[in-house]
């Protein structure tokens, strides 16, 4: 029977990592319904989720399933202390607090692009869960852990990627990557740095003729001109003249 569920177990991993991208560490996103369901069946889940999978796992839980966790009470103490022990995932739910599964939801929304597996046993949130395609599901059935089969939902999805009708998730990451990788595609901050300018006519401006410059009548440079050349030289007095000039009665 063990050997079974983890051919099944493999089968649903290779579906999900083919077609979404789903790669070790496996990050399994759990709620305090699973955390108490696994408690009560006494199943350790650092040894055997790992086990199970046949690759490494890591536990996660939010902010939000801590804080219910905490209001629910004494009667849900062992959980608390199992998912207190998990890897604490950033909510948007910085301010307000959620209820677990709401929180949970959240977490795979956009396409699931973190590839979380969700663990619960709360069975709204399983719907919930099965109505997104790409998100593997995580239960506890008689004591052991279990990897739910893809949802309807999820093998409509591939069936529409493999005809051409959408672009899987998995296939939008690698096209990204490349894109980043062969320098296509910048922040958009450089984007407005290096943005070239339009090519514009020349300056109309520039196109006119340059006028000359009349000269400034009043400029006192051309004032001291006018007076230089208004000077008159003065020719000296002949021998004559200046000898007439002394003896005028001769």
């Amino acid at each position: 029977m063990k050997i079974t569920r983890q051919k099944h177990a493999k089968k649903h991993l290779g579906f999900f990592r083919n077609n979404f991208g789903v790669r070790e560490p496996y990050q399994i996103l759990l709620d305090g319904t699973f955390c108490q369901a696994a408690l009560r069946g006494r199943i350790q889940l650092r040894e055997q989720l790992p086990r199970y999978l046949m690759g490494e796992a890591q536990l996660c839980t939010t902010r939000c399933v801590l804080k219910e966790l905490e209001t629910l009470g004494k009667d849900l103490y062992g959980a608390k202390l199992i998912a207190q022990k998990c890897q604490v995932r950033n909510c948007p739910h910085f301010k307000n607090a959620v209820s677990g599964s709401d929180c949970l939801l959240s977490m795979v929304e956009e396409g699931n692009p973190h590839h979380y597996f969700v663990a619960t046993q709360d069975q709204n949130l399983s719907v919930k869960v099965k109505k997104k395609p790409g998100i593997p599901l995580m239960f506890i059935i008689q004591n052991t852990i279990v990897l739910d089969r893809p949802s309807p939902k999820t093998i409509a999805f591939v069936k529409a990627v493999e005809s051409g009708q959408l672009v899987s998730v998995h296939e939008k990451e690698s096209i990204k990557q490349l894109k980043e990788e062969q320098g296509l595609m910048k922040n958009p901050e450089q984007r407005r740095r290096k943005k070239r300018k339009k090519i514009s006519g020349p300056n109309p401006l520039s196109c006119l003729k340059k006028k000359k410059k009349a000269q400034d009548t009043k400029s006192p440079v051309s004032e001291k001109k006018r007076k230089r050349k208004r000077v008159r030289i003065r020719s000296r007095p002949t021998s004559a003249e200046l000898s007439e000039k002394q003896n005028p009665e001769g």
